[in-house]
């Protein structure tokens, strides 16, 4: 997977977008901004993504729902916004700007393919097709912000952040408490028939998924690293039981015995005596 990540990269490359986490804020505030706006129009639904509105014509809102914020305006969003730039500019440093952008693009393909799918499959279910027009809500970048913030855990987990401004907290254990409300949601969304949630929280597991085999964790299950281990104990030798690395000529004292003795040859001596530290400078030699 990484060699095929590394020939797009040296192919399109060039068109990854530096800084992206400051353009995906820029749409919030875009999005915030619309929201103030005098109702007379909906701006927010009218920029949702709706698999059925959009087979009927309405191109557009396979771009405009990501101009829906994650959450309601309030000073605690102002802070989350921060937090998930620092999150996310560290997670570009680390990965580089190329990866950074096909995490986060392919979790914005994923998320509209999964709002697709829910629809073509459960689209005939009454709760479902009652408020699909509500339930189209469902379909933001709050669980793609979610994933960049479980993918930076997964770099560094024992980061120590402050939490809420003032709390030092490690990035691990925020993830758990994070990763606790995303299945909340999903628990809550499944008692109301929510099926576009329940896609788009699948969607970005899959992509979390995919971010972390890119970072090669699992190498050491494929099939051929397996045989390359059981090879290698194979073919290494086996010291048998009782037989030492090192032993005193005159004691016979070994490493087994104190693992802190030093043993060390002599070089007066006629042939391959070793002698610990005790008798390197006493024992009388053989000539």
């Amino acid at each position: 997977m990484n060699n095929f990540i590394d020939k797009m990269e040296r192919k399109f490359g060039r068109f990854a977008i530096a800084n992206l986490t400051k353009y995906i804020i820029g749409l919030y505030i875009i999005g915030y901004v619309l929201d103030f706006a005098p109702k007379s129009v909906n701006f927010m639904y009218l920029f949702s993504l709706d698999p059925e509105l959009v087979l009927q014509g309405q191109i557009w809102r396979l771009f405009t729902w990501l101009l829906i914020p994650p959450a309601q305006f309030s000073i605690l969003l102002i802070i989350t916004l921060l937090f998930y730039y620092y999150v996310g500019t560290s997670l570009e440093r680390t990965i580089g700007t190329f990866r950074y952008n096909l995490f986060i693009f392919s979790g914005m393909l994923l998320m509209i393919a999964s709002s697709f799918v829910a629809y073509f499959l459960f689209k005939d279910v009454t709760i479902f097709s009652v408020n699909m027009r509500l339930f189209s809500y469902s379909i933001s970048t709050y669980y793609i912000q979610m994933t960049v913030l479980f993918a930076f855990a997964i770099c560094y987990p024992d980061t120590t952040v402050l939490f809420m401004m003032f709390i030092p907290l490690k990035v691990k254990w925020l993830a758990y408490f994070y990763a606790a409300l995303v299945l909340y949601d999903c628990y809550s969304a499944l008692r109301i028939s929510n099926y576009f949630m329940i896609a788009a929280v699948i969607s970005q597991a899959i992509n979390l998924l995919l971010f972390y085999l890119s970072l090669g964790k699992l190498n050491h299950l494929r099939p051929k690293e397996v045989k390359r281990r059981n090879e290698f104990k194979k073919n290494v030798q086996i010291r048998p039981k009782g037989i030492t690395r090192h032993k005193c000529a005159v004691c016979g004292r070994t490493e087994e015995d104190d693992p802190n003795l030093e043993f060390r040859f002599c070089s007066k001596c006629n042939g391959n005596y070793e002698y610990c530290q005790d008798h390197l400078f006493t024992h009388e030699h053989v000539k």
